[in-house]
């Protein structure tokens, strides 16, 4: 056993636990069942979930047990939010976010070896409990002034909109997973994020209450941003862990764009490097920040983390690629989509191309120039470029030869210097 605990200080996960001398000594004397939970309330975990799964990753390779429970009954319900009452999805929505979700969690735990993981749904002993035995077994161990204090239902009650019944007994379902899990796998820890702690709590003290134990709770802070803005958000939304919603093209940049005040930081959260790895980076990045050698590990270990090295390479291929240092054609069409689906962008058609579009008016149409006569200036300073190819005539013109493909269809890149970069799609 290693000291975990004192790790995860250093990596600034702990927020705030049960008693932290108990807690502490049980990481390191014994080998504990632990485990994390996840509502299936969207297709796709996202960048906050990922704080939980490789915290859970940690536990396990410092000799833990993880148990990662998919919630497929208590996302029937939804965890109260401070914005307002969640909509319930339909039970076969529901089942079909399970699936995905146990298949992204699969790929962060080792399901092999003296401590392997077992994935667990709560919806296998709450679908038996029937109301009677649901509020005479576990609702009477709730005193409702201790749920009322509960930050978010608090905030929802001072509301216009209130807290319906059904979100209000979600921390009384998230109590009973624990008390299960306790029974069934000898479960004596629950990690989670800071806003989960009074759920996280409820659970330590159902089980207190019924089986006269004493368990664990650890809760990780919620990750920010220095410049005030919600971590795992783009302009575009939320980065999410599946491909499909978030490429991983676009995945990868959002760690490269990391700010200086944050990479650090971040690399301790979602990096498995060692620390004292990471205090040299962090050296080598304070003696030289252009180089953004911090960003760039950042960006290579938390994408080969989620989507594989691969998915990574490409994504790098990309950027490179988008600016000069790389063939554009040899990158594959969904990697490509994902790299010039940021630009700034306009359309042409394919009557336009037909009939030989000016390079310059496709230029304009872009918005990376104002006008035809900028363009044309661009394009005698030789600071103009289509597919990173130089335009060396004003009166060139596009042909079908021009055109990318991506899943979208057709696309030409164009950049006039080094850094300004846009597309026109084809359409029609």
């Amino acid at each position: 056993m290693t000291d975990i605990f004192s790790e995860l200080k250093a990596r600034g996960l702990v927020a705030v636990s049960t008693d932290e001398t108990a807690l502490q000594k049980a990481l390191a004397e014994e080998s504990l069942t632990y485990y994390v939970g996840f509502d299936p309330t969207a297709p796709s975990l996202h960048m906050g979930n990922l704080v939980q799964l490789l915290t859970a990753a940690r536990l396990q390779r410092a000799g833990h047990n993880p148990l990662a429970l998919v919630g497929g009954a208590t996302g029937l319900i939804g965890d109260p939010r401070m914005s307002g009452e969640r909509t319930l999805n339909p039970r076969e929505v529901v089942e079909e976010w399970v699936a995905k979700i146990r298949a992204q969690v699969e790929k962060f735990l080792d399901f092999d070896g003296p401590n392997a993981a077992q994935i667990v749904n709560n919806l296998d002993w709450t679908s038996q409990l029937s109301a009677i035995d649901f509020l005479r077994d576990i609702g009477k161990h709730f005193p409702v002034n201790r749920m009322l204090a509960k930050e978010s239902v608090s905030a929802r009650l001072n509301s216009e909109a209130g807290i319906s019944f059904t979100e209000f007994s979600y921390q009384i379902l998230q109590g009973n997973d624990y008390l299960e899990l306790n029974r069934r796998y000898g479960c004596s820890l629950q990690t989670g994020g800071s806003d989960q702690w009074g759920n996280l709590t409820s659970g330590v003290d159902l089980i207190r209450r019924v089986e006269q134990k004493s368990v664990h709770a650890l809760a990780t802070p919620l990750i920010t941003k220095a410049d005030g803005t919600k971590f795992g958000k783009t302009e575009s939304g939320t980065v999410w862990l599946d491909s499909s919603l978030t490429s991983p093209y676009a995945f990868s940049q959002f760690w490269l764009n990391a700010d200086d005040r944050d990479v650090v930081k971040y690399l301790k959260v979602f990096s498995l490097r060692p620390l004292d790895e990471i205090d040299a980076i962090e050296a080598e990045f304070t003696a030289a920040p252009h180089t953004r050698v911090a960003q760039k590990a950042l960006a290579e270990d938390v994408t080969t983390l989620v989507h594989g090295r691969q998915a990574y390479e490409q994504a790098i291929a990309a950027a490179s690629a988008l600016f000069g240092g790389g063939e554009l054609t040899g990158l594959d069409s969904s990697t490509l989509g994902a790299a010039t689906s940021e630009l700034p962008r306009g359309e042409v058609s394919t009557t336009q191309l037909a009939e030989g579009l000016p390079v310059a008016d496709a230029f304009v149409a872009s918005g990376i120039v104002k006008s035809k006569g900028e363009a044309r200036r661009a394009i005698k300073d030789g600071g103009a470029y289509v597919n990173n190819v130089k335009v060396a005539d004003q009166e060139q013109t596009l042909t079908s030869d021009d055109v990318l493909s991506t899943e979208a269809g057709g696309v030409v890149l164009l950049r006039r210097g080094k850094k300004t970069l846009g597309a026109v799609d084809i359409v029609g």
